[in-house]
């Protein structure tokens, strides 16, 4: 797969201070809160992109988010992006494409409030369905899965990874930037810390908790709430882990990874969980009816067409997929089998 970006690419530019991509996000919030703005508030919001080059940046990179992220939060209008790039759009145009951005969005409003400022920030982000390849500055890459963020803190003792949300595949490389020392590599996460020098792994983050899945050589797992634990966890063994404790340490799960490769693989999986990943990477709702949420199912999914998985089930499950909108499916008995 293609390269996406490295980090010493991006070393040529300063990182943007939080406060300023936090006050870009809430200009983008404000934007798409207000069903009618003011003149005062677009003029507010062009002096501030102008105070300082910084402001633009971080206005850049909030298009940017929305972008990767518009099927759930509704694409900025072209005019709005568009004023962005040329100061000389009429006022009353520009006015008018800020009062669009409201039109039929509630839930953009919603996601954009509840999405935390730190992964709308991190430096590498993917959309919903999205996957992303990273070579990192020592030869070690990373690939992202769907709806996932995450940051990289190279420094002269630690190479670390922050994984804001979501999932990631780890594939460790010796340290060719310093060779003479053995700088370990770190995955830092809201539960705690994986710690290695040489291993393929996967870390997936949830609320409230992360499972770690080690395909090649061994992770250290150190809850943040208890770091006099250090879990050692081998090759072909998982744990899940909170802040508070780590364990027990149980077989990886068949099909673990595989998404790297666009497949979801299913393994004797109730219909309800298989539908729970299915929808991580389609925008909308997936829905299971209870009465066949138990039933079972096997094999591989390409999950760059999640419309054509669902349309697949009814030929080796006594269901029917029901779909009002390419955002709300839902799955349930046949006609006739209830």
């Amino acid at each position: 797969m293609p390269v996406v970006g490295s980090v010493m690419a991006r070393a040529q530019e300063a990182p943007l201070d939080r406060s300023t991509l936090r006050e870009a996000a809430q200009w983008l919030m404000r934007l798409h809160a207000a069903a009618e703005p003011a003149p005062e508030a677009f003029r507010q919001w062009e002096q501030w992109r102008a105070l300082h080059p910084d402001n633009e940046r971080a206005w850049q990179r909030a298009q940017q988010f929305n972008t990767q992220f518009g099927t759930e939060l509704g694409a900025l209008p072209p005019g709005l992006a568009h004023s962005t790039l040329n100061r000389k759009m009429p006022r009353r145009k520009a006015l008018a494409a800020i009062g669009g951005l409201a039109v039929g969005l509630p839930a953009a409003w919603t996601a954009w409030r509840m999405a935390p400022i730190a992964a709308w920030a991190a430096e590498y982000r993917t959309a919903t369905g999205g996957r992303r390849d990273i070579r990192l500055a020592d030869g070690s890459t990373v690939q992202m899965n769907t709806s996932s963020a995450l940051d990289v803190a190279f420094d002269a003792t630690v190479r670390r990874i922050i994984l804001r949300s979501g999932e990631i595949l780890v594939r460790t490389a010796g340290d060719t930037a310093h060779p003479a020392v053995a700088r370990p590599f770190l995955v830092s996460t809201d539960a705690g810390v994986i710690r290695t020098l040489d291993a393929r792994f996967t870390v997936r983050q949830t609320d409230g908790d992360c499972r770690v899945s080690v395909l090649d050589g061994s992770v250290d797992v150190t809850p943040a709430g208890n770091p006099g634990q250090r879990l050692r966890v081998g090759a072909g063994l998982c744990v899940r882990f909170t802040r508070a404790s780590a364990g027990p340490v149980q077989p990886v799960l068949g099909g673990t990874g595989e998404w790297a490769r666009g497949v979801l693989v299913a393994d004797n999986m109730r219909l309800a969980d298989f539908l729970d990943e299915l929808a991580r990477y389609r925008p909308g709702i997936v829905r299971c009816d209870p009465a066949v949420a138990d039933l079972r199912l096997s094999g591989g999914f390409q999950l760059q067409d999640t419309d054509r998985v669902l349309s697949l089930l009814p030929a080796t499950l006594p269901v029917q997929v029901v779909t009002r909108t390419r955002y709300w499916v839902m799955v349930q008995p046949r006609t006739g089998t209830v």
